[in-house]
């Protein structure tokens, strides 16, 4: 009979260690969808919005505090995001500021990036700095000859974005390029880094955009919302 109520205490304690972990687990995540840097330390926040984030309702955005948006619009020489026209629409009739992102692949010439962007992305002086996402690594494209390259592909690339939009270019790094490609000290650039929660400091200089979370729940989007800052 001892042994049988020492037994039945130690799964009741299981089972309220267990309750405790779901319960705290619980509120860390309802925290975490919460979350955004507090304004006192980055009065200028927003979003980075594309075709994955759905529907968006750009009006409710900007009454929930988001004060600029960037929109993804066009990736390697062919693509495009599917939502950009409609986006690029909403967001204007919203008066917010805005400016667009393209996704790097260095595996296609820049020429024919380049292309893609200008083709998609009005030359328009009032959009924000242009975005160029790099996430993608040179060893995917299975030729030495292209890493090789990278840095001058690269360049040209952003020289002829920075024609159309008359401004320089952001250069959105992430971990795993700037680990493989030491790129932001190598291209004089304001840089926008990704990391949840945390600071980043994977580029070895100072950030001037700040992807702070790609878990933020709030109006104007069904799903998650990638929150944005500025370095003050």
């Amino acid at each position: 009979m001892g042994r049988t109520r020492k037994t039945v205490w130690r799964w009741r304690i299981v089972a309220l260690l267990l309750l405790a972990a779901l319960v705290a687990g619980g509120y860390g995540w309802w925290r975490a969808i919460g979350w955004v840097p507090l304004r006192a330390e980055y009065p200028m926040q927003g979003a980075l919005v594309g075709a994955g984030d759905g529907a968006v309702d750009f009006n409710a955005l900007r009454a929930t505090g988001a004060d600029f948006v960037y929109l993804e619009a066009s990736d390697g020489a062919r693509g495009r995001d599917a939502q950009f026209a409609r986006n690029l629409a909403l967001v204007t009739d919203a008066k917010l500021p805005h400016g667009a992102v393209h996704a790097y692949d260095p595996c296609v010439p820049a020429q024919r990036q380049a292309a893609n962007f200008v083709t998609i992305v009005p030359r328009d002086p009032t959009l924000l700095p242009p975005a160029i996402a790099l996430d993608r690594l040179a060893s995917t494209c299975g030729d030495p000859i292209i890493e090789a390259a990278l840095e001058s592909e690269l360049t040209t690339f952003i020289n002829q974005v920075e024609g159309h939009a008359g401004q320089p270019v952001v250069l959105k790094i992430s971990p795993a390029f700037e680990a493989e490609h030491d790129i932001a000290i190598r291209i004089e650039r304001n840089l926008w880094l990704d990391r949840d929660f945390l600071q980043p400091d994977y580029a070895g200089r100072p950030w001037t955009l700040w992807t702070a979370t790609t878990h933020l729940h709030g109006e104007g989007s069904d799903g998650p919302l990638r929150w944005v800052v500025v370095q003050p």
